[in-house]
């Protein structure tokens, strides 16, 4: 390689790798100061976004979900939280945010991404029940299946502006929403999912899993 090529090679690598680092600067999310066992309310701070919650925004317990749209062990979860959230919805706040796993669920960032666009145009729990429920239906779908699949959905619960949705789908704003849930959820070192905390304490799978000693538990941090 003559010299003239050789420093042509070392410009364009020190370019493109100062554009990566640019990118990663880009996509870094502070949540530093953020409380995760509390509402994250829209601010400044945090590029505007805030949480999804079902139930009292100030219960007397806040539980909060770390869930993969395309994990098993999350749909099996989803009937007992939805009894949980609707049985205590007058002290309880829940909280759920997105934390797919792609390296094992390749569709759970697209399905986590539909649900986050569903809910700009206010149908946001809708999408998040429908995907659970009819996981079977879209989990293990191509690459080329899976939006008409996802948009089918959205479909059938009467999302307002279904072109729309798809824009917003691949939107920046969705984007950052995915990664922060993301971001929060390591700083609570969530290694998998579901991923549950009661009032900022892990709830072990014997005990989510099991309605009678979940609602023992809900009912005695109530008090």
């Amino acid at each position: 390689m003559s010299r003239n090529a050789w420093i042509i090679f070392v410009v364009i690598c020190v370019t493109v790798l100062g554009g990566l680092i640019f990118v990663s600067r880009q996509e870094k999310v502070e949540v530093g100061d953020i409380k995760t066992h509390q509402i994250v309310k829209p601010s400044a701070s945090n590029g505007n976004i805030g949480d999804h919650v079902f139930g009292s925004s100030e219960g007397k317990v806040v539980l909060v979900e770390y869930g993969d749209f395309q994990c098993p062990a999350c749909k099996s979860a989803h009937p007992i939280l939805q009894e949980i959230k609707e049985e205590y919805k007058d002290d309880l706040t829940f909280i759920f945010r997105n934390n797919p796993i792609t390296q094992i669920h390749p569709n759970a960032k697209v399905a986590a991404a539909v649900a986050e666009a569903a809910g700009l145009q206010g149908k946001y729990w809708e999408m998040h029940d429908i995907l659970y429920e009819q996981q079977n239906t879209w989990a293990n779908s191509t690459i080329d299946e899976r939006q008409s699949l996802l948009i089918n959905l959205a479909e059938e619960i009467e999302v307002p502006d279904i072109d729309q949705l798809k824009t917003d789908m691949s939107s920046k704003e969705i984007n950052d929403k995915i990664n922060f849930d993301l971001t929060l959820g390591r700083k609570d070192n969530v290694s998998g999912t579901p991923t549950i905390f009661l009032n900022g304490e892990r709830v072990e799978s014997n005990i989510w899993a099991d309605l009678v000693k979940f609602k023992e538990l809900i009912e005695k941090t109530i008090g």
